[in-house]
């Protein structure tokens, strides 16, 4: 059987949200493009589906269109619940970010990317599950070797194989293309947890999305309220659904021993009553899937490949949203590896794409490691206990925590609160 070889300036491995910003602005930057994936759309994936404004505007400088009447569900800002108090908080506008942040479900997020890279010159290839790099006679990766599956979702007993001069591997959590290529996961990151579902509900049209610091059950026989380990959180999608689901971090005492469903379920029978959420108005099975934080696999580049998105672990650790790292992450791939490929020598080309771990680490190195100090010091029950005590009912602290906690400040000159984080971040020492 003899397999099909296609070429290309560039090979982008998932059409996720990183790999189809990747490929989008490659083939802006006028390089033939392919972007593998290898289910096909729609298809969906496990996430909040609530975007921030550092999303949104990853959105507008990409060029997809998000008008309301499009369906994109905007948000005004994030309602916070925890210690008694409810306290509504709205994005932080400013000149770099919009004051607005949107939900979309990410059955309808990925499709509307992909086809976005499509229009801007991608050759996009569904079903096209990639199963190990073809590496040349130094070890670096010059193309893939994939399975073509069918449309039940099993291989079909074809292969294909590709060749380009460089390859992203965009491809998730697991990456296969990155284990493949020598690229472990470091144990000295974070790691989180998160589940969802969702739920017909009438507050579908909420302008907040909602963050739960506290996750109370009632006590079972009489006895008293339960703390359950972990955090919450509700995104009204706008479309008589909400994504409800719950997250916990792995430097929380109770990581290994969490029953998600039973959390979920106890959680959610608690509810205000408005919501109307229950076995009866829940869609489909609650689903959870990995959060990797902080750069948890290094080199972002080596011998040819780059890591997008959760294949590099780009998930920001203090809100667990990782849809604006990864295009941000595409953005800048795009940029090094158009001015890779336009120099005229294999060693000028290598110094180029050599510069994209710093690249990367001087956009968001800083601000993750703050993160995983944070990471570390919520997994202690007591301190987030206090936290949530003291620091709630404080709204102007909660503001810049906001502020911090989407990595929201404005990046040229701002007001002190945004020359505060911005310190903090150029301060701390990327790793």
């Amino acid at each position: 059987m003899g397999e099909q070889v296609e070429t290309a300036d560039v090979i982008v491995v998932g059409a996720g949200p990183g790999g189809a910003s990747t490929a989008a602005y490659l083939a802006a930057h006028g390089l033939d493009v392919l972007l593998l994936e290898k289910a096909s759309f729609p298809r969906d994936k496990i996430c909040g589906d609530g975007l921030t404004p550092r999303a949104v505007r990853e959105l507008i400088s990409l060029g997809v269109p998000i008008r309301e009447e499009d369906g994109w569900h905007r948000t005004k800002g994030l309602r916070i619940l925890g210690g008694g108090v409810r306290m509504e908080l709205d994005w932080p506008g400013n000149a770099t970010f919009p004051p607005y942040g949107l939900v979309r479900t990410r059955m309808d997020l990925d499709e509307i990317l992909a086809r976005h890279a499509e229009t801007r010159g991608t050759r996009l290839i569904e079903r096209m599950n990639v199963s190990e790099p073809v590496l040349d006679h130094r070890g670096h990766i010059c193309g893939v070797r994939a399975k073509v599956m069918g449309e039940n979702g099993r291989p079909t007993g074809q292969t294909r194989e590709f060749r380009a001069q460089v390859v992203v591997a965009a491809d998730g959590n697991s990456s296969r293309l990155s284990l493949s290529m020598d690229r472990p996961k470091r144990d000295d990151r974070p790691m989180g947890v998160a589940v969802r579902t969702y739920y017909t509900t009438p507050r579908h049209d909420d302008d907040y999305i909602e963050s739960w610091l506290e996750l109370w059950a009632k006590g079972e026989n009489g006895e008293q309220d339960v703390l359950m380990p972990g955090y919450g959180w509700i995104f009204p999608v706008g479309d008589g659904t909400a994504n409800v689901g719950l997250g916990i971090l792995d430097t929380a005492k109770d990581f290994g021993t969490f029953d998600y469903k039973d959390v979920m379920r106890r959680w959610v029978a608690g509810m205000p009553e408005e919501w109307e959420f229950g076995e009866e108005t829940q869609i489909g099975p609650i689903r959870g899937a990995a959060l990797p934080m902080c750069f948890n696999r290094q080199p972002l580049y080596d011998r040819g490949l780059l890591l997008v998105g959760d294949a590099g672990g780009m998930v920001n650790p203090f809100n667990g949203e990782g849809i604006a790292e990864a295009m941000e992450a595409g953005r800048h791939t795009a940029e090094v590896v158009a001015s890779a490929l336009a120099r005229a020598t294999p060693g000028e080309r290598e110094a180029v794409l050599q510069s994209y771990p710093s690249v990367m680490k001087a956009s968001l190195g800083g601000y993750y490691m703050l993160g995983k100090q944070f990471a570390t010091l919520i997994g202690n029950p007591e301190i987030m206990r206090l936290a949530v005590r003291y620091g709630l009912p404080r709204k102007a602290l909660m503001r810049l925590l906001l502020k911090i906690m989407a990595n929201l400040p404005q990046e040229r000159g701002g007001g002190l609160d945004d020359r505060i984080i911005n310190a903090l971040s150029r301060a701390t020492p990327a790793a």
